[in-house]
């Protein structure tokens, strides 16, 4: 099983500032100061970079963890529990600090020499315009793919182009014969999907004018393995004189591999069930189409013909007269 790590990372990265006000020192806020950190909750990504400016008269900190709160302090004289992701130490009136936030997460953080200055941190993932394979490469549809033996060429696209968790996404892909450029249709094959190494999708399927399509909704973000894998074709293999050891051996090389990443929703939190699999096949259009004109024709010679038989009864009553 091949197990693919998403590992790439994005350069637009922006600074953000964070004041600290005169009088927060105070915790009565009995001064010009409305807020301890201005601004006290701040979104940020992955990558980005927060400055702390000291513009009070007094020495603070910027220390990660819980405070004690605005009044826990005075009663069991804790000041507040640090959790050692980050902190600045103390730094003084007209000093500042930065800290550069390298994942995704909510922070929260406090001032240990007053523990009534507290703030939070919001920390979301980027999340980029377009498709990319698991080590963030940027990827034109449709991918295209051929397997070991070079007989087929499979080419992948799905939409929406970036995937988001608990968002209905449609995987098409299309089997090719490279030496014709041709549509290979009623192609047997496996599809799968692996997720951060794990199977969590497998299906069988037999594509239809050369193609066929899956829908899925992930669950979990992460890197994941799109295989298309077992591709062959009965009828194709008999006109190549192939024996049936050689139709095993081909549906196991006959396989290809296509990588890309699945990042949290920041909109949806759930989804609605959903069709895999289309709900109707073209041959069942086809084959309907077949019904729909041969039986009426059928019935309409069918009628002539017993128009042709049908004994004229004018006739038979001027010679029985």
């Amino acid at each position: 099983m091949l197990v693919f790590s998403l590992s790439f990372s994005f350069v637009y990265a922006e600074e953000y500032i964070i004041d600290i006000p005169f009088g927060a020192y105070n915790p009565e806020l009995n001064t010009p100061a409305e807020v301890w950190y201005d601004p006290p909750q701040i979104f940020i990504t992955v990558g980005d970079k927060i400055t702390w400016y000291n513009d009070d008269r007094e020495g603070h900190t910027v220390t990660s963890g819980d405070s004690a709160g605005r009044f826990g302090w005075m009663d069991n004289k804790q000041f507040g529990n640090p959790d050692g992701l980050f902190d600045s130490g103390n730094f003084s009136p007209g000093e500042s600090w930065s800290y550069e936030f390298k994942k995704s997460g909510t922070f929260s953080y406090f001032c240990i020499i007053h523990p009534w200055m507290e703030g939070i941190v919001i920390v979301e993932k980027e999340i980029p315009d377009y498709p990319h394979d698991s080590t963030g490469k940027k990827l034109e549809f449709p991918l295209l793919q051929y397997t070991p033996d070079r007989n087929i060429e499979v080419n992948l696209a799905w939409e929406p182009p970036v995937l988001k968790t608990h968002e209905k996404i449609q995987f098409v892909y299309q089997f090719y014969d490279p030496k014709t450029n041709s549509n290979l249709a009623k192609m047997n094959y496996d599809f799968t999907i692996f997720q951060n190494g794990k199977e969590i999708f497998h299906d069988t399927g037999l594509s239809q004018i050369g193609g066929d399509y899956r829908n899925f909704v992930f669950t979990d973000s992460g890197s994941i393995v799109i295989r298309i894998n077992g591709i062959h074709s009965s009828s194709i293999l008999a006109e190549e004189g192939v024996t049936v050891f050689g139709e095993i051996e081909n549906k196991q090389q006959r396989s290809v591999d296509f990588t890309t990443a699945v990042y949290d929703n920041p909109e949806k939190t759930t989804h609605e069930a959903f069709h895999i699999k289309p709900a109707q096949r073209l041959t069942m259009y086809y084959e309907l189409m077949i019904f729909i004109i041969l039986i009426p024709g059928v019935m309409f010679i069918a009628a002539l013909f017993w128009l042709k038989r049908k004994p004229d009864t004018s006739e038979a009553k001027s010679s029985a007269i």
